[in-house]
Parts: structure tokens; sequence; C-alpha cells
């Protein structure tokens, strides 16, 4: 890296929404903004959190000045007890940032981490950057925009955030702040795209805390709500609206209940009725009970998701009681969450959600606000993430209509110079995700997750095949199989297959039936042309060899008739 180069790199987050891991790159040093997890999808069965591959910084961590937090969404700061030991680096958040990520690093038994406390506005070094906080509304309190200061010119990293008249818990959008910092002149906008293909606004929490009541109070037996434990504006309304509706509320899941002390200890939620524990509320009427749950997303190992199964040992649902997703479907969870809707509704529960009732509004700004966004900074620089493909694509175009002089696509890896000009993509870096597996991490891309993928799909065919030291088969090959294809369908079709088999091996050459291995082969072929298999069905074939001479096999058949 050239010493007079202001450079961006993102590792996670550009191209997606989650996993978000930014690099500013200055003098040989860098900044890391975010460091973030997302959940895993069907395409990496048997694992729940994903993480971006650091190994780009973890190669430079000597150079790597700190870690700054833009907010405590999972998806900006859930990376960092499993990663922050191979960057081992200093982290600035704010107090609420703090008192969640250090009951994370507790859970870990991380120690060691040093966390700088700072406030908004307060102006703090990182390496050669003049760094500052700046106040904006989200889903979640004390979230920030950074303000970046070098002599290469200035940028601005939007994090995550929307304008919000009445957010309830928090502060207003910084537009005071943000309007100066665009008077000083800014080089670059690295900002948010997740709803850029909304028009409109997002809407205001003090709307959904109206909805809400007037929803709840019309419920006649127990009312579960579910939402992001993060968004504490959300649980205080549902805490405000159980008491004006009669109800006591009970903190369900591990999650719900961290996250309500977190803000406690700094300082919000102080004016709420106290909550109950679960089985104290399982006790009372069932219309004076209102359940705050996690599991909004269908996660599998959330409260929601082992209450609907019957399996959550204090909390329970009958036919007549309603659950509430106060949360947007994130996309990639659809099928998951429609089979939880299903469930709970052939329980004879009634399910409300965002597509029926005005229960939710999101965190993140439409295109009115991105547009508003862009009056106060005026960059000359717009650089879309925290988006899949269509939402930077359109991102990009939005920005050009508005006189952005320059906008640049860019894809997690990519290596962009943003000073000096022209700012341009001029190289790539090593990119990728890490899956936890067995409290380890491995390779999105390792063969354990191809296999299993292919398992999930295709199942598998075992054979069984015992030869003499020459290759001659000295019993009927042995056939199982798994997911792949029903051997007891079609009369005869076992002994097709081991007749194809035993045919496949028997004419190997003399050379060939002593390799283990060619064996193999020839019977992984016979078994797909002897069931027939189609070009997309692709079962795991496993042939295992034994070789035993033919005295060996009579003595052993010799043991089996005297037994």
């Amino acid at each position: 890296m050239e010493r007079q180069e202001l450079l961006f790199v993102p590792l996670g987050g550009a191209g997606e929404i989650g996993l978000n891991l930014n690099l500013y790159g200055l003098d040989g040093q860098w900044l890391m903004v975010d460091l973030g997890i997302s959940f895993a999808d069907e395409t990496l069965p048997g694992v729940e959190i994903v993480l971006p591959d650091p190994q780009f910084i973890e190669a430079r961590s000597g150079n790597l000045a700190g870690l700054v937090l833009t907010h405590a969404h999972e998806d900006h700061f859930g990376a960092i007890p499993y990663l922050w030991q191979r960057l081992r680096c200093p982290i600035w958040c704010t107090r609420f940032t703090a008192a969640v990520l250090r009951r994370k690093l507790d859970d870990s038994r991380l120690k060691g981490v040093p966390l700088n406390i700072v406030a908004p506005g307060e102006r703090f070094r990182v390496g050669p950057f003049d760094c500052a906080l700046i106040q904006v509304t989200h889903s979640i309190p004390e979230a920030h925009a950074l303000a970046l200061r070098t002599p290469l010119g200035n940028v601005l990293h939007t994090g995550d955030w929307k304008l919000d008249p009445a957010p309830l818990i928090g502060s207003l959008t910084g537009s005071d702040d943000l309007e100066a910092f665009g008077h000083e002149g800014v080089l670059a906008m690295v900002a948010d795209s997740t709803n850029i293909l909304n028009p409109g606004t997002s809407g205001s929490e003090a709307e959904v805390r109206d909805s809400l009541l007037e929803l709840i109070g019309r419920q006649p037996n127990r009312v579960l709500l579910t939402t992001f434990a993060s968004n504490i504006a959300r649980l205080e309304t549902a805490i405000k609206v159980a008491a004006a509706t009669g109800r006591e509320v009970a903190a369900v899941g591990r999650s719900m209940r961290r996250m309500i002390e977190a803000g406690r200890e700094v300082g919000y939620l102080q004016d709420i009725p106290d909550l109950v524990d679960e089985r104290t509320a399982s006790e009372l009427p069932r219309q004076r009970v209102l359940w705050l749950a996690t599991g909004c997303q269908g996660e599998p190992r959330a409260a929601l998701t082992r209450i609907a199964a019957g399996q959550h040992p204090a909390v329970s649902l009958e036919a007549g009681d309603t659950v509430i997703f106060s949360s947007k479907i994130i996309p990639g969870n659809e099928r998951t969450l429609y089979n939880l809707h299903n469930a709970l509704i052939r329980a004879g529960i009634e399910v409300i959600t965002e597509e029926d009732h005005f229960v939710h509004v999101s965190g993140h700004p439409c295109r009115d606000e991105v547009e508003q966004m862009y009056r106060w900074i005026k960059p000359e620089i717009a650089i879309p993430v925290h988006g899949e493909a269509r939402h930077l694509h359109e991102h990009l175009a939005f920005a050009r209509r508005l006189g952005v002089p320059q906008a640049l696509e860019v894809r997690n890896g990519d290596l962009v110079r943003l000073a000096p000009a022209p700012a341009e993509i001029v190289d790539t870096v090593p990119t990728g995700r890490l899956v936890l597996e067995n409290d380890g991490l491995v390779a999105a891309g390792d063969d354990l997750f191809r296999t299993r993928r292919r398992l999930m799909a295709h199942g598998t065919v075992q054979v069984g095949l015992v030869l003499d030291r020459y290759g001659t088969m000295l019993a009927s090959p042995q056939l199982s199989a798994f997911g792949a294809v029903d051997l007891e369908r079609e009369p005869g079709l076992r002994e097709t297959v081991q007749t194809a088999i035993e045919d496949a091996v028997e004419e190997l050459d003399d050379e060939a039936a002593l390799d283990d291995e060619q064996i193999r082969t020839s019977a992984r072929v016979a078994v797909r042309r002897a069931f027939k298999l189609v070009r997309e069905r692709r079962p795991i074939i496993e042939v295992q060899i034994t070789r035993l001479d033919r005295a060996a096999l009579e003595g052993l058949l010799d043991e089996a008739g005297a037994a």
C-alpha cells in the first residue's frame, strides 16, 4: 500500500445484508468499522452462525490501529467473540454497545479486550484517522454514523440509520451535525442501501406504539409478542402497552433478558413496570399475560420456536392465544418463518405479522430519507453498501440522479482507492465466509458442507464387497441406500444392482483387480447405471472393500455354522 492513498475495502456487507466488516487504510495503517455475523441458510446445513473471513486484515494485524463499532446489532459486532483473538486490536464504541458487548465477551470467557468508551460527537484518534460518532436513529439505542477526517479527504460511513421524528428511545438523527460535516467537504459517503427500493419514509416507532396499544387491547387471551431483542424502544412499547391493557410481562429467552439488563445498566427502560418471571406469568389468567419472546426470525433455538413445538419448560400457548411478529421478515428467512406461522395456526393460535397489521417499522432509510442524507453530506463519491446486488445497483442509479459526481459499485474484496482522484477499484483482496462448527471456525467452502448438501439433496448408497486377494468376488455385494433410492420399491431391483456390480468387477483385467480404487470406481459406475440415475441425481456412493483369502473365509463360515 502506498503511503499517500486513502483506501476502502469491504470484507463483508457489500453485496449482502449482514456480515459487516469494513476497512479504511491510510499511511500504512488500517481502521476497521464493524465486525458482524449473519445466520446460515439452507446452503450450509448444520450451521447457525456465519462470519466474514478476516484473512486479509489478519495478515496485517500489526497495522490494524483499531475497530470502531457503529452499534450493537449482531450483524455489526457479533463476530468479535470469535475473531478478536486473530486481530487483537483496541475497540471504540458507546456505553450501550459496550454494555452489550461485555456480556458477549463474558459468555466467551474472552479477557483483555481493550474497550474505549466514546460519547457522540467526541473526537478520538485511531491511528492516522480523526474520528467522531454522529448520532443517528435506528432500531437500537446509540447507533451512529462514523465521520472520518483525513488529510486526503473526509469520509462519512453511515452505518445503519433512519429519520424518525419520534424514536421513543435514543436520539434523533443528528441532522445539524451531519449538515455541518457536509459543509466541511466530504470526499466519500459509504452508505446503507437496505431500503433503497422503497419510496417514501420508513415510519416512526411512536406510530407502532399506538397501533400495538389498539391491537393488544382487543386480544381476549394470552399475547406473545416477538421482536428483535435489541429493539429497546419496541421492548419498552410492549411493556407499557401491557401495563395499559392490564397485562403482566415476562421476558422469555436469554438474549431478551440480557438486552433489557444492558439497557437498564446505561439508563434506558427506567420508567417501566417490573417484569414477572416465566412461571409466575404461566399461573396468571390468560387475559392478563404478555410474553415478550425471542425468535422473530424463526431461529431454531430461540424461545418461540421451542414454545411452538411444545418444548419450552415454562411457557405454553393454546388455541385462542395470539402471537404478534413485531418485526420484518429478513430475506432468506421466509420459508422458516412461514413454517413457524403454519405450526402456530394449526394449533389454533392467531398469528399477526407486518403483512396484515401495522406492527413494525424498519430501522433503515427509505428513498426520501436517503435523498435527505445526500443533501446534507454532498459527497463527491457515493459507495453503496449494506445491501444485495439489486439494492446496490438501485442506490448507484439514485445517487447519480441526485448529482453525485462519482458512484462506485463495490463488492466484498474490492480494494478501492478513494484518493488521490479519481476513485476506482485498483485491486481485489481475499475474502470469504467462515462458519462456527463444533466451537471452531471452518471455511464455508469446505468439503464438509458440500458433502452435507449432497447428502441432503441426493442421499447415499453404500456397497460392501468381499474379495479375495486376486479380486474375485467371494460373496454377493451388500447394498444399503439412504435417501437416494428405495431398494424395495421395484421387485428384483436389489438383485439387478448386485449383478451389475459383480459383472463390473469381474470384467476388470488382472492388474486392475488388484487396485482397490479402480474396483471402487467400477462399482460406482455400475450402481449409477443399474439404478438408471440421471445426471441430476448424484448420491454419494461409498464402496467398502474387504479382502480375504479363501481359507480365511471358509474358517469364518465354519465358525458361523458351529455357532
